[in-house]
């Protein structure tokens, strides 16, 4: 039986995915795999068997993933998963933030009481709320991934003008967008141009804290409309709740409430909704399972924050799995190795990203527990695994 710990309420459908060879619980012990969503691991006493933790989400920021490459731990994320979740609220958040909804929301509440008064009195007040209509205005799209590309499309149903930015855009994201998106490579284009801005990149502390500050807010056009669905630690909060008392950012709509930010003056916070719905959970979860699955018994790394994707049908019964640093002719040191044990190697392919790289090996062979510790004390050896 092969344990797997959840460390968050992960949605039942996983009992669908996980055959009776697993046990998966709360308080399973000695964990071949860890299922999360939000739960912070950063000080978490990893046990010493467990092969990979599974965000069920895109964002790793809770998992410590470097620390984790380095004991041949694989993190898996779900990109794309809940991307679908995402676009419907930043859609909601778009119209939020041109039609004064919440504003006039709470003006009629105080209305309670006045009886045949109360539509003589929306007639009167409702001109205070008046918005703008978001068909041919422009808006932005910072990152162009899974969830940005289906906001950018979406937008141009509207009859909206697409601008999008995305220096690392790939081929297969690109394949996702309209034409008719406007590809910038300049964020400043953004800021200048665009009458609303929506935020689609993952959080990197060393990259891009604080990317939307007052010096990008003070480029864009007066009146913008700020959305953050991606992560709170990408906008300065303290220079963007200057800009909305001011009136240079008319309102700043944020999925990641902060204590500065509740009360601000055209700050509408979220309660972190994005992908929030019983089908995001589900798809979620249910790729999490499949990854973390195919990686227990096959090997195959697909969606994995730290190590790379590497991937092969199953050739022969039995199969290497080795986790390393991506060093200077190490694949030859494996297959020397593995060679001096008397192993035929069939098939293999390997992979790398940055500093690690996995490498699979279909032998013909049984592998002995004699020749996979000889395997592991090749230098820059991580983890070895016979399947």
């Amino acid at each position: 039986m092969k344990n797997i710990l959840t460390l968050n309420t992960i949605s039942p459908v996983i009992n669908d995915v996980f055959d009776s060879t697993y046990n998966v619980a709360s308080d399973a012990e000695n964990p071949v795999g860890i299922m999360l969503r939000s739960f912070k691991m950063h000080d978490y006493a990893l046990d010493e068997n467990t092969l990979a933790v599974a965000r069920a989400g895109a964002g790793t920021n809770n998992i410590p993933v470097a620390d984790y490459a380095e004991k041949g731990v694989v993190v898996f994320n779900t990109p794309g998963a809940n991307a679908n979740a995402v676009k419907e609220l930043v859609i909601a958040a778009l119209l939020i933030g041109a039609r004064n909804i919440i504003n006039a929301n709470d003006w009629v509440k105080t209305l309670k009481g006045q009886g045949d008064e109360v539509g003589k009195l929306v007639e009167k007040g409702k001109s205070n709320f008046a918005g703008h209509e978001i068909k041919g205005k422009k808006i932005g799209v910072i990152g162009l991934g899974a969830i940005g590309a289906l906001v950018a499309n979406s937008a141009l149903d509207l009859g909206m003008q697409v601008y999008g930015y995305d220096p690392f855009l790939s081929v297969t994201a690109a394949l996702r967008l309209s034409s008719d998106v406007k590809i910038v490579k300049d964020l400043n284009d953004i800021a200048k141009n665009c009458d609303f801005i929506t935020i689609h990149i993952p959080y990197i502390p060393d990259q891009n804290k604080g990317l939307i500050n007052a010096g990008l807010i003070r480029k864009m056009k007066d009146g913008v409309v700020l959305i953050n669905c991606a992560r709170g630690e990408i906008v300065n909060n303290e220079d963007v709740i200057k800009a909305t008392e001011n009136g240079k950012v008319a309102k700043y709509i944020c999925d990641f409430p902060a204590d500065e930010l509740i009360g601000a003056k055209n700050v509408i916070c979220i309660p972190h909704l994005g992908a929030s719905t019983e089908e995001a959970e589900e798809n979620c979860a249910i790729m999490a399972a499949k990854q973390l699955i195919d990686y227990i018994e096959n090997g195959n790394v697909v969606n994995s924050v730290n190590y790379p994707t590497c991937s092969m049908p199953r050739t022969t019964e039995n199969r290497l799995v080795i986790l390393h640093k991506n060093t200077h002719n190490i694949l030859a040191q494996i297959t020397g190795t593995v060679g001096n044990e008397g192993i035929n190697i069939s098939n293999l392919t390997n992979q790398s990203k940055g500093d690690f790289a996995v490498t699979i090996l279909d032998v013909d062979n049984k592998v002995s527990d004699q020749a996979i510790n000889h395997i592991a004390q090749v230098e820059n050896i991580i983890k070895v695994r016979a399947l």
